[in-house]
């Protein structure tokens, strides 16, 4: 298995992000557990604010307001991944909401992205707990608590 290359964009000043290692640490065993198609490793993050966050949601998805997370998967490119962009302010506020350690809720979101970009989506409930089963997988594996629970 290749080791994921990431770009990692902070367009937000806020001191709460995770070091790009981390973010690295995150994707690599994600695609330890459910591997990438052959040769996409590189990904993208951006983090972003609500404002950028909402016009990408409107743009991208039509749905007002922003959204913790938008995933783009590649499929032209052929070691491009795909890209993620996170809204910083939203996570935060959600861990603070769910009682979540922070810094598991940030690689939580991160899997959940990576997920999407190999393919996995949760439009049904069976696609929904697939994708839950890999999320929860990857964090425990990572030691991370079930975010489900």
């Amino acid at each position: 298995m290749q080791n994921i290359t990431l770009d990692l964009q902070i367009a937000v000043q806020d001191k709460s992000i995770p070091n790009k290692k981390d973010f690295i640490k995150w994707l690599n065993a994600a695609a330890k557990i459910t591997p990438p198609p052959k040769n996409k490793h590189e990904i993208c993050i951006r983090i972003i604010d609500e404002k950028e966050s909402a016009a990408l949601n409107q743009t991208y998805r039509h749905k007002k307001g922003s959204t913790n997370i938008l995933s783009f998967a590649y499929q032209e490119n052929d070691e491009l991944l795909g890209d993620m962009a996170i809204c910083a302010p939203l996570i935060f506020k959600q861990a603070q909401q769910q009682h979540k350690e922070l810094l598991a809720h940030w690689a939580h979101i991160v899997i959940h992205g990576y997920l999407h970009l190999i393919g996995f989506e949760h439009q049904t409930n069976q696609e929904a707990t697939k994708m839950e089963q890999l999320e929860v997988e990857i964090l425990q594996f990572l030691g991370y608590p079930d975010p489900y629970l």
